[in-house]
């Protein structure tokens, strides 16, 4: 797996030795981050949930973002974010966090510009996870979040604070794109609308 631009454009990461863990396709990261361009999304804040080998958080410091939080609950895909920001030299603008997304999104956080997801496909609980980082201090109105998931997965238009910007499939992957457009708190007791 490339870094497919930036100051690390080239750079090949690894990838944990895992069936569990699928990194998203080079053509799925470079779609997403293309659409995110064209929305005008430039963050400076990345939170990467469920980061695998950390290729899409490590994309977006390529790309000019000035911090990123990794959060992995597998120890050795941990290591190979570590080994990852090493040889990429972004260690000092990243954070690996290894512990659950509910976890991480207890405590207490500084909002992000751009939230990306990328669970497990089979994963049954992707909305209710979504919801949660809607509602957590995670986010702010504007905060953006990415999320990769497979094409018979049926996401609402509107999840609480989150509404759909956009949504790409290419072959068995896709992302869509959703941004926060109220405050957290006053979506907390939202129901879900689609």
């Amino acid at each position: 797996m490339r870094i497919i631009a930036g100051t690390m454009k080239g750079h090949q990461l690894k990838v944990p030795r895992s069936r569990r863990t699928r990194p998203m396709s080079q053509r799925i990261r470079e779609a997403l981050f293309m659409v995110l361009s064209t929305l005008g999304v430039q963050p400076r804040r990345v939170l990467d949930l469920y980061a695998g080998s950390g290729g899409i958080g490590i994309e977006a410091l390529s790309r000019g973002a000035e911090w990123c939080d990794f959060v992995e609950q597998n120890p050795a895909a941990c290591a190979v974010i570590r080994d990852n920001l090493a040889s990429t030299r972004f260690a000092d603008r990243a954070a690996v966090h290894q512990t659950t997304v509910q976890a991480y999104l207890a405590r207490p956080l500084e909002p992000y510009d751009l939230v990306i997801m990328d669970p497990p496909y089979a994963d049954p609980h992707i909305v209710e996870m979504m919801r949660r980082v809607a509602q957590s201090r995670a986010v702010r109105v504007g905060t953006v979040l990415a999320l990769g998931h497979w094409p018979r997965l049926e996401l609402p238009e509107q999840i609480g604070p989150l509404r759909r910007l956009r949504q790409r499939c290419h072959g068995d992957s896709c992302f869509s794109i959703y941004e926060v457009v109220e405050p957290p708190e006053a979506a907390g007791a939202a129901s879900t609308e689609g």
